[in-house]
């Protein structure tokens, strides 16, 4: 797989750097990809109904709901990286993160049918990312009304550790 180096502090907004920060600065971005999915079906994969299903707090998400919220963050963000990467610099509209975890059904699905879907989202992320021309990843656009600027580079960087830091929470909310 290409080596896509770690993105600068320039490349994305500044929220997103608690994301950024988690992942190791050695280019291997598709390989920490590919292991991640794994890390997340081992931990998650024997875990009962019970706790797939539980909330920590009020309004809190379940698992299962957290595992689609991921499916559907990296889906949109792999969009708007392959809008960008094709010079296409239409403004883009943000996503209500909660309304779409509260109808995405998720709490109906079998868990096998969401990992399932996320195998074949991460395979596609990261054919889609290995595939690019080099001059593609540092092109940039402009997402939301705050005109928040990204590099190509830096959506692939935003998947892998947004997705680390929820795998994080789950360790420290619901397997306590």
């Amino acid at each position: 797989m290409r080596i896509i180096p770690k993105p600068g502090p320039d490349e994305y907004p500044p929220y997103c750097v608690i994301y950024v920060d988690l992942l190791p600065d050695d280019g291997l971005i598709l390989s920490h990809l590919r292991s991640n999915f794994f890390r997340i079906k081992e931990l998650i994969g024997g875990l009962p109904d019970k706790k797939l299903l539980w909330r920590y707090a009020d309004n809190k998400w379940t698992i299962k709901e957290m595992l689609v919220h991921l499916v559907d963050d990296e889906r949109i963000y792999c969009y708007r990286a392959l809008r960008y990467a094709r010079a296409d610099d239409t403004e883009l509209h943000g996503f209500d993160q909660d309304k779409y975890a509260r109808i995405s059904g998720a709490n109906e699905r079998s868990l096998d049918n969401i990992f399932e879907e996320y195998e074949a989202l991460r395979n596609a992320t990261i054919t889609l990312f290995n595939g690019l021309p080099d001059d593609a990843f540092m092109r940039t656009g402009g997402i939301d009304e705050n005109k928040n600027k990204w590099t190509v580079r830096a959506m692939v960087y935003h998947i892998a550790g947004h997705e680390l830091s929820h795998l994080n929470l789950i360790k420290e909310k619901y397997l306590e």
